[in-house]
């Protein structure tokens, strides 16, 4: 597609239709590769996602070079998933919600969108407050007050830190799509400097005994109960899971890159790349920690706080802050904006949906430390995480198996019967038989404890269940699909 009357729906749905869910034409396009790469970047330098880069190298009992080739794998393999869901909005410009109408129903696109948003909000209130500690950090250091009270688990600075972080993601998020594409791309490389300096210092306290502490790790214990092969494939599944929010409706972002080519090197160097140099980092500073505190340490928080210099904890605490929410507004945010969007086009825009997330994420992230975190709500979020996959494997089946890469745009946004989106009253019944099937494998490897050995690596088992069974259900359709193809 490239004629720009392509990308204008000529018949518009309000119970379908407005401007953010709107196709984007490619001369709105702005993003190039560095764009994509930053928000890989972002995500991969999370507070989260540096203290789970850390673990890998001391948890699995592994030599430390399987350790940094399960974490590329896992990059390459990130890497194949969001291909495949980005192509299709670089083709026709349009988010997540709209794109799953193609396999779903212009209305059972609904439910993707909507478990989708249900993770997001909850994950964004959590990321808001350990944004929040950065900025406390910095505050305590600034202020050194003396043994503060807590109320609901924070202090009156961690209160204030949290309330800041609000305040902030709110505010970029009004400014619109531009300054947060801005703020992404300042934050990701401001980021690896502050890391490497971190490094350099580390290293320098250590002294030459860091050598010897790698060469430890590097060695492994060799101590996982399932043995080397379960423990590489366990760091494999645990660093695809990791990123598996985000890989569903990658599309949200695809859109706005200028061509294929520029995602795909984009994605390249933001995922396998990006992720083995910054796990390197983390490999260092970590073994470093080892040397200079006397034990290991993998939040870099409690790193900066133990270094005793005021100047590398502001700048520390500063870009810490940004990267987690920088991936805070690409995983937790813009998704729920959406989909929420697309719940009710005509009465709720993207900004709409984006306060509704910030009102409901503040109250759990507030009440993280007190409440949340104690009442055993991770197999509930885990759970809804694993009703993702299999949708994912359908919506990729669907359109590379079922439709050829092929869409009829103008249909995406029609619920008049007969529609080729339609189905039963505009949902997809077949689709919804492969998710239920599917997601019944997913959902027991949360509660069965038979199948707890497949937690790290069932995300990718679910999505190729239900990739298969839409196929299979589907599969007289494909074919009545490649026939009319072929004689137009």
């Amino acid at each position: 597609m490239s004629d720009t009357d392509d990308f204008r729906i000529k018949q518009i749905d309000p119970t379908l239709y407005n401007e953010d869910l709107a196709p984007l034409a490619p001369e709105k396009r702005t993003w190039g590769w560095f764009e994509i790469f930053n928000v890989w970047s972002n995500d991969i330098q999370s507070l989260f996602g540096y203290t789970l880069a850390a673990t890998l190298f001391i948890s699995y009992g592994l030599n430390g070079w399987a350790v940094l080739a399960g974490i590329v794998l896992a990059g390459f393999i990130v890497m194949g998933l969001v291909q495949l869901t980005g192509k299709p909005s670089v083709s026709y410009g349009i988010p997540f919600p709209v794109f799953a109408r193609a396999s779903m129903g212009v209305r059972g696109a609904n439910f993707p969108a909507l478990v989708r948003g249900i993770v997001a909000i909850f994950w964004y209130g959590v990321q808001t407050y350990f944004a929040s500690t950065a900025v406390a950090l910095l505050l305590n250091s600034l202020l050194q007050p003396q043994e503060p009270a807590l109320y609901l688990g924070l202090t009156a600075i961690g209160w204030l830190s949290y309330v800041i972080v609000c305040l902030f993601q709110v505010g970029l998020f009004i400014c619109g799509m531009s300054w947060i594409t801005r703020f992404l791309n300042w934050a990701g490389p401001l980021v690896y400097v502050v890391m490497i300096a971190l490094m350099i210092m580390i290293w320098y306290k250590a002294g030459p005994s860091l050598l010897g502490e790698l060469g430890n790790i590097f060695r492994g214990s060799g101590d996982y109960a399932a043995g080397p092969v379960a423990a590489f494939f366990a760091v494999v599944g645990t660093m695809v899971a990791y990123f598996a929010a985000v890989v569903i409706n990658y599309g949200d972002f695809a859109r706005f890159v200028k061509s294929e080519r520029q995602m795909t090197i984009g994605n390249f160097l933001g995922l396998p790349v990006s992720l083995a140099f910054f796990s390197l980092i983390a490999l260092v500073i970590t073994a470093g920690t080892v040397v200079v505190f006397g034990e290991t340490l993998t939040n870099p928080t409690d790193i900066v706080a133990r270094v005793d210099n005021l100047t590398l904890t502001i700048i520390a605490a500063l870009t810490f802050f940004a990267a987690t929410v920088g991936i805070n507004l690409v995983a937790n945010f813009i998704p729920p904006a959406y989909d929420l969007a697309n719940l009710a086009p005509a009465h709720i825009s993207a900004r709409t949906g984006g306060f509704i997330t910030a009102a409901i994420a503040f109250f759990i992230g507030a009440l993280w430390v007190a409440f949340i975190s104690n009442v055993g709500i991770a197999a509930f979020v885990d759970t809804l995480g694993a009703v993702l996959a299999p949708l994912y494997g359908i919506i990729v089946a669907d359109y590379y198996l079922v439709r050829r890469r092929k869409l009829d745009l103008q249909q995406l946004f029609s619920a008049e019967v007969g529609s080729a989106y339609y189905f039963d009253g505009g949902w997809n019944r077949k689709a919804l038989v492969a998710f239920v099937v599917a997601s019944l494998f997913s959902v027991a490897s949360v509660w069965v404890p038979g199948l707890s050995q497949l937690s790290g690596y069932a995300w990718l088992l679910g999505a190729l269940l239900g990739a298969v069974l839409h196929y299979g259900l589907m599969h007289g359709q494909a074919q009545a699909l490649k026939r009319a193809n072929a004689s137009a």
